[in-house]
Formats: structure tokens, C-alpha cells, sequence
């Protein structure tokens, strides 16, 4: 409300004073003279201070300081980027290192199994080589053993029958006689 009472007022004031003509301002009659000529001779007075006391030295030494840590920051940044490019070489040749172990080592491993195996087929080989000589040995043992069983066997047949056939047809005397022609032939 208190607003709206001054917008009225100045509306009112504009409206009063409307149809008037105002002369400009000048000084001592001067129509040159004007606000706006003594706002610029001051400016200039402002500027011309400015320069005499070394602003522009001021400002170009402040602007050179400026430039001066951009520059510096540009310089950190190449040896930054240099150092990560040297980082990311350093890596890559390492990656490209490990590669190659891995590539030895699973190299080294297949040689190793190859190895192992050859080796577990010249044992297997031998094993079964041994056992086979142990085998015939056994059999050719056993084969032995049968046939000198079987001789033993024969043999005692043999002197069973032997004795047999002696009991049959020797008898008292004969053995007598026999005992004694041994005797003197000793």
C-alpha cells in the first residue's frame, strides 16, 4: 500500500511537470560544461593518478606473476605426464615380462609332464619286465620242482620195484653171497 502511494506520487509529480522545459546545466554560461563533462575530466584525473603511480608497472608485474605460476603449472604438468608415460612404459614392459614367464613356466611345466610321463612309461616297462623274468622264473622253478618231484617219485617206484624184484628172486643165500664177494673186493 505505502508502494502504491509513492508510485502515485511520482506519476503525479511526472505528470505536473511535463509540458515544462528545463534548461541544461552548464557552468559560467558554458553549455559544455556539463555533468557528464566533469564526470569524464575526472575519470581522466583518476586515470592520469593511476599511471603516475606506476598501475600499469603494478598491473603487468601482477599479470608477468600470473603467467609465471601458469607457466610453472604447465611445466609440472609435462613432468607429470612424462612421468606417467614413463609409469605406463614401465608397466607395459613389466605386463609384457610377466607374459613371457608365464609363457616359460607353462613351457617348462609341459617339458616336466612329458618328462614324467616318458619316465612313468620306462618304469612301467621295466616293472612289467620284471615281473615278467620274475614269472618265468617262477614257472621255470615250479617246472623244476615238478620235475624232480616226478623223478623222486619215479625213483622211489623204481626202488620199490626194484626191491620187489630182488625179494622175488634173491633170496638168504644169494644175499650172503653177495655181501661177501663186496667184502673182498674191499
Amino acid at each position: 500500500m505505502a508502494d502504491t502511494a509513492v508510485l502515485d506520487l511520482l506519476t503525479a509529480a511526472t505528470a505536473a511537470h511535463a509540458g515544462e522545459e528545463h534548461a541544461e546545466a552548464a557552468a559560467f554560461g558554458i553549455s559544455m560544461l556539463s555533468p557528464g563533462f566533469f564526470v569524464a575530466l575526472a575519470m581522466l584525473v583518476v586515470f592520469a593518478i593511476a599511471f603516475k603511480a606506476g598501475a600499469p608497472r603494478m598491473i603487468a608485474g601482477m599479470l608477468d606473476a600470473k603467467i609465471a605460476g601458469i607457466r610453472q603449472q604447465l611445466d609440472e604438468a609435462k613432468a607429470l605426464r612424462a612421468e606417467a608415460e614413463r609409469l605406463r612404459d614401465e608397466y607395459a614392459r613389466k605386463a609384457a615380462d610377466a607374459e613371457k614367464d608365464i609363457a616359460a613356466m607353462r613351457a617348462s611345466a609341459e617339458r616336466n609332464a612329458a618328462e614324467i610321463v616318458d619316465k612313468a612309461k620306462t618304469d612301467a616297462a621295466a616293472l612289467i619286465a620284471r615281473h615278467k623274468a620274475a614269472s618265468t622264473e617262477k614257472i621255470a622253478a615250479a617246472e623244476r620242482a615238478a620235475i624232480a618231484e616226478l623223478r623222486a617219485i619215479a625213483a622211489t617206484a623204481a626202488a620199490s620195484a626194484a626191491r620187489g624184484l630182488i625179494a622175488d628172486k634173491h633170496g638168504k643165500a644169494a644175499d650172503h653171497k653177495l655181501a661177501d664177494e663186496i667184502i673182498a673186493g674191499i
